[in-house]
């Protein structure tokens, strides 16, 4: 019997995103497959579109259960979203990611022919904008992150977010795995896409590739800074 992956949504006033993200989720075709919501303390109709998703029992075979707590960040969520969660593979999906209908059994597929890793990675869509990422190399891990939060990773590996930290927090997870040398396979496709639009609490944040833009984004110095607090977690120069 195949295996339960548990998809965790962290969500803070993305209610207008929801419905894609879950259809997305609906029309994957590997299962079977748990979803769980974690309400960040959310100011919009989240609770409103929830429920009218719920009740239209169009999602009904993704095992959609909602929690809610107090307004407390994106780590936080998805850690309380882990602790309730059952698969023994867990993705942590934002409410904002829309992703092929392969997306799960590719990445599960990696994983099961690469039994030495712990978690399978993709190139995704930002915008209109592709990042193909690259194949799994710790050097190149270590100068900068590559690797979206978006990725299927083995449940016994999975050892929690730091919820100190406010940016970053998917670069210094695939840092504190790498320190007990778990790493990761690279799936070479664009699997998943994120919607752009106007970003709040959870979604907004610029993630590490953001730096390889060509443009400049406001409040780099303050992510700069962000990166610098992990670097020195990890015991890495930074120039």
């Amino acid at each position: 019997m195949p295996e339960l992956i548990s998809v965790i949504i962290p969500v803070y006033n993305h209610a207008r995103t929801l419905r894609r993200c879950l259809f997305s989720l609906l029309k994957q075709t590997y299962r079977p497959l748990e979803v769980i919501v974690v309400n960040d303390g959310s100011q919009d109709d989240f609770s409103e579109t929830m429920d009218e998703i719920i009740r239209s029992g169009v999602y009904k075979e993704l095992n959609i259960r909602v929690l809610t707590q107090e307004n407390r960040g994106a780590p936080t969520a998805r850690n309380n979203g882990f602790a309730s969660s059952r698969g023994a593979y867990v993705i942590f999906w934002d409410a904002d990611t829309v992703g092929a209908p392969a997306m799960l059994a590719k990445m599960k597929a990696a994983l099961d022919v690469n039994p030495e890793v712990s978690y399978a990675y993709s190139g995704f869509k930002f915008g209109c904008k592709k990042f193909a990422c690259r194949s799994f190399d710790a050097s190149a891990l270590k100068q900068n992150n590559y690797i979206d939060v978006t990725s299927l990773i083995r449940r016994r590996d999975f050892g929690g977010f730091d919820e100190s930290l406010k940016r970053f927090q998917d670069w210094d997870l695939w840092l504190t795995l790498l320190a007990k040398n778990k790493t990761g396979i690279f799936v070479p496709e664009i699997l998943y896409k994120k919607i752009v639009g106007r970003r709040a609490g959870i979604s907004r944040w610029l993630p590490g590739f953001v730096y390889l833009l060509p443009w400049k984004i406001f409040g780099l110095k303050e992510f700069e800074a962000a990166k610098q607090i992990v670097a020195r977690k990890h015991g890495l120069q930074r120039p």
